[in-house]
C-alpha cells in the first residue's frame, strides 16, 4: 500500500507536497539528533576554551594516573597526544572550529525539521563524509562501538538520500 503525501502551503499560498507522517517524524528524529550534537559540540568547545590557559598536558597526565591506566597504552597515549595538540592550538582556531560545526548542526536541524530539500542534502553529504574515516577507524581499531556508529550513520544517510530521491521522482511525474 502506497503512503499519499499530504499537501501544505507555503507564505504565498503555493501548494507544495508535505512528508508523510513517518517521514516527518524520521526527519525530526535525525533534526533533533543533529541540534544535539551541535549543542554538545558547543558545550565541549566553551569547557575547551576554559581550559586553554591550564597545563592541560599536567591536566591530562592526571587523569590517566588517576584512573591508573598506562600512559603507553593506545588510548592513554591519545589522550595526551590531543592535550598536546590542544595546548599548542590558538584560541581563536579552536573557537572558529567550535563555530563551524555547531552552525553547520544547527542549520542541518532546522532544514530538517522545516522539511527542507535543502537540509535532506545537507544532512546526506555531511553524513557521508564521516563514513570513509569510520570505515577506516573500523578497520584498524574493530569495535562494536565503531560498528554501530558506522551502521547507524549509514542508514540516516542512506535514509536521507532515499527522501531526496522520492522527493526528486514525485517531482518528475
Amino acid at each position: 500500500m502506497r503512503r499519499t503525501r499530504n499537501r501544505r502551503q507555503d507564505r504565498a499560498g503555493k501548494v507544495h507536497p508535505s512528508h508523510t507522517v513517518a517521514t516527518r517524524r524520521a526527519l525530526r528524529t535525525i533534526a533533533v539528533f543533529e541540534a544535539f550534537k551541535g549543542a554538545a559540540a558547543l558545550a565541549a568547545g566553551v569547557g575547551v576554551l576554559g581550559l586553554l590557559h591550564h597545563d592541560l598536558r599536567r591536566i591530562a597526565a592526571t587523569i590517566v594516573d588517576y584512573f591508573g591506566l598506562q600512559p603507553g597504552a593506545h588510548y592513554p597515549s591519545l589522550f595526551l597526544h590531543y592535550a598536546q595538540v590542544l595546548a599548542d592550538a590558538s584560541v581563536r582556531q579552536v573557537l572558529l572550529l567550535t563555530l563551524g560545526y555547531a552552525t553547520l548542526r544547527a542549520c542541518e536541524a532546522y532544514g530538517l525539521w522545516h522539511e527542507r530539500t535543502w537540509g535532506e542534502w545537507l544532512g546526506a553529504l555531511s553524513g557521508a563524509l564521516y563514513i570513509p574515516f569510520e570505515l577506516h577507524h573500523l578497520m584498524h581499531e574493530p569495535s562494536p562501538l565503531g560498528l554501530g556508529v558506522l551502521l547507524a550513520n549509514v542508514l540516516v544517510v542512506g535514509y536521507l538520500v532515499f527522501v531526496v530521491w522520492s522527493e526528486h521522482r514525485e517531482q518528475a511525474h
